[in-house]
């Protein structure tokens, strides 16, 4: 189905989208999709240095129109931004993981699935017939790592993403708060909080309770997801080494990409290491409240690598006009994850088309601004 089909002119933005998912999902959900690390410093500089930046429009110039299509690695997509891989998706709007699989392969746009997704390697290849990316969190032990990334492979899927920028789970006060949990902790506060959204509690009891899918196998008999938060402190452990990095890549055939990476050092590391590409990223501002916005890191890095390898860019994009000034700041590719979310949580199956449909039309009204022919063409009109 086509995305405009998914269009709802009562909510032609994120904003609109924010107001409406707020009305809709428990507060311990939002709490989850929008919270940062410590203060959330990182969080907001993101977005706010993104919207910093200024485009130079030639409006006298002869201009033939614009073409949002893009390549990366070779398979060409219908616009420069895909969708990120988000955790808990189904915890925020009941199949939402499928929803937004389902309506990136309609569209062509990329989706990326996480390991802690609420739909599984299988279910999400068989949406997408196999076109989907995989960001892995890491496994302490080979044998699972092993196994999934088989999984993985035997689904269909070209392309992995190996976390960098999640050595540790990140403080984020917002979760230490709702004692967040799969399934959701029942205090009295969460409780309440869902019997205020019906609409949400009865579609959770419809599609049952959230599972992250891909990890079901794995875990003990007769421990249950209540457990889950044991399970993942004992199974993963988030920090890249080189020898890591050098085993995935002997075990991946595909090609392999290194999310969060926002120095040169670590760039020039993922580089020599056999990565195809890096995403600059600092998790969304919800791992190291002290760091740099993603776009801040962006420059020198496409400057140094640009020539040799994909430079992907997330964390604080939110529309169409914050992927034109990512694009201009030299990414050749971006995503998005929490505006999707946005749309899942306020429109439910619709969500998913109506986002992209949004995002690929405010896209398109930058570029025949500021008469901006292909993505790749942005850097030429930044000021």
């Amino acid at each position: 189905m086509s995305a405009d089909n998914d269009f709802s002119s009562e909510v032609p933005s994120v904003e609109f989208l924010r107001r409406r998912a707020r009305r809709r999902i428990p507060g311990f959900a939002l709490d989850y999709l929008e919270g940062g690390c410590h203060s959330e410093i990182n969080l907001e500089r993101n977005t706010a240095k993104l919207r910093e930046l200024l485009l130079r429009p030639y409006y006298l110039r002869d201009y033939p129109g614009s073409d949002l299509r893009t390549e990366l690695f070779g398979q060409t997509y219908a616009a420069p931004f895909g969708i990120a891989p988000i955790g808990l998706q189904g915890l925020m709007w009941p199949r939402a993981t499928e929803i937004l699989a389902r309506a990136a392969h309609e569209n062509n746009i990329l989706f990326c699935l996480s390991t802690v997704a609420t739909a599984s390697i299988e279910t999400v290849a068989e949406l997408t017939e196999g076109r989907f990316w995989f960001q892995l969190y890491h496994p302490a032990e080979q044998e699972i790592r092993d196994k999934i990334l088989d999984r993985a492979e035997a689904a269909g899927c070209q392309t992995l993403l190996i976390l960098a920028d999640t050595p540790t789970f990140g403080y984020r006060p917002k979760e230490i708060r709702n004692g967040l949990s799969i399934p959701p902790r029942m205090t009295l506060r969460n409780v309440l909080q869902m019997i205020a959204h019906p609409h949400w509690a009865f579609s959770q009891l419809r599609a049952g309770a959230p599972e992250f899918q891909t990890l079901k196998p794995y875990i003990p008999p007769g421990r249950g997801m209540k457990h889950l938060g044991q399970f993942m402190n004992k199974t993963f452990s988030g920090r890249l080494s080189e020898d890591r990095v050098k085993s995935l890549r002997d075990k991946w055939k595909g090609r392999l990409v290194v999310k969060g990476v926002v120095t040169l050092e670590d760039a020039e590391k993922a580089l020599a290491l056999g990565a195809d590409g890096i995403i600059v990223s600092n998790h969304g501002g919800r791992q190291l409240d002290a760091g740099q916005a993603t776009v801040e890191a962006l420059p020198e890095l496409v400057k140094t690598f640009g020539e040799k390898m994909a430079i992907m860019m997330d964390s604080g994009i939110r529309t169409g006009a914050d992927v034109a000034t990512a694009l201009a700041a030299g990414a050749h590719f971006t995503f998005l994850g929490r505006t999707f979310m946005y749309g899942v949580a306020a429109l439910g199956e619709r969500g998913g088309g109506h986002c992209i449909y949004m995002l690929k039309r405010q896209l398109q009204q930058v570029m025949e601004q500021v008469a901006c022919e292909r993505p790749r063409d942005f850097p030429n009109h930044l000021i």
